[in-house]
């Protein structure tokens, strides 16, 4: 009952209710706790809240398979925090993943032109077979859907050196759901879950898009 599907709910919550080791990979782009503001002025569900963000990093790891990966977007302030919550759900840093923009996002001590990730692991997966590169370039989603949309562009080669198809993508701070687009549209199976009614609303709405496509395709294919 938890493939391809985005759930409404807190996700620490919901992930207690995901079968234990049946998640194959995780990405996911949670709250950095920055009390973000977009230029026209949207904020995030629990940017401010810790609480609701680091008690999903423990049933997050319980849902992962033994040996699987989490790719999980971070910004630097908050890091004290996230290394806590990965560390007590026994999650390791493998490597990191950096995005250089040809913008600034962002002005203060310096100008903010990249995003990053950080890929984790639970026990001792299998490395890549074509291993990412560690820094690439951003592309920009346009922020339509939400504050801090990623492109589906950004996260496909996640989703491909890190998961097979059939497996199952999870991503707990869904967001417009680009995440579950992305892999949908290579092959996997996709959970998302947001704590926001209306985000959801709108990743449902685009994973039905995905599959009108998908079923588009198979017809002229046929």
């Amino acid at each position: 009952m938890f493939r391809n599907q985005i759930i409404e709910g807190d996700p620490a919550q919901v992930l207690k209710d995901v079968p234990a080791r049946s998640v194959d990979l995780i990405v996911t782009d949670p709250p950095y706790l920055v009390n973000y503001r977009d230029r026209d002025g949207r904020s995030l569900r629990n940017d401010t809240n810790a609480g609701g963000v680091m008690p999903v990093f423990d049933p997050m790891a319980r849902a992962m398979k033994p040996n699987s990966y989490a790719v999980i977007f971070a910004g630097w302030s908050a890091l004290p925090q996230f290394t806590a919550a990965r560390q007590a759900a026994g999650l390791k840093i493998v490597s990191q993943i950096i995005w250089q923009k040809r913008y600034a996002s962002h002005k203060s001590f310096t100008e903010y032109r990249h995003e990053s990730a950080f890929v984790l692991a639970k026990g001792n997966p299998a490395k890549p077979t074509h291993p990412l590169p560690s820094v690439m370039d951003w592309v920009y989603s346009g922020n339509r859907r939400h504050p801090t949309e990623k492109a589906v562009d950004i996260l496909t080669p996640l989703i491909c050196s890190f998961s097979k198809p059939g497996d199952l993508v999870c991503d707990p701070f869904s967001g417009s759901g680009s995440t579950s687009v992305a892999a949908a549209l290579t092959g996997r199976n996709y959970l998302g879950i947001d704590i926001d009614p209306a985000h959801v609303t709108t990743a449902q709405n685009r994973l039905v898009g995905v599959a009108r496509f998908q079923a588009y395709k198979s017809e002229r294919a046929a």
